[in-house]
């Protein structure tokens, strides 16, 4: 069996799997946060601290980061396998693509667990 490095999964019944469970999890999250939004009547920063402080939200909204993830990583191969025949555009394409991703991964970790973490981590190193 040929596997190719520029997808995410093994075969195509895996990339398959993947991506129906990223979409999923995606769904969920916009589902919760669509619901926690009528719910809460005056969505203030306040509030809206309240629920990103949480250990469960940051765990939730990590899991969406990382389904948001592979869900483009598997849709950039698939869009670009379809329509792009240059061979090497479509890798440079790639390479583009999944390189914002991972950036847009970092910065939402960076976003939801805070600074504190990587300055402690930074000293610890030293």
């Amino acid at each position: 069996m040929v596997t190719n490095a520029a997808s995410f999964g093994r075969s195509g019944v895996h990339d398959f799997i993947m991506l129906r469970a990223s979409a999923v999890i995606l769904a969920c999250y916009a589902v919760f946060l669509v619901v926690f939004a009528a719910v809460s009547s005056p969505l203030t920063y306040a509030v809206w601290h309240g629920l990103y402080a949480a250990l469960p939200m940051k765990v939730f909204t990590l899991l969406a980061l990382i389904a948001l993830l592979i869900h483009a990583w598997i849709g950039v191969w698939q869009v670009l396998t379809d329509y792009v025949k240059n061979v090497s555009l479509r890798g440079v394409l790639q390479f583009v693509f999944v390189v914002t991703a991972f950036v847009y991964l970092a910065a939402g970790i960076l976003i939801v667990w805070g600074y504190k973490w990587l300055f402690q981590f930074a000293n610890l190193m030293q």
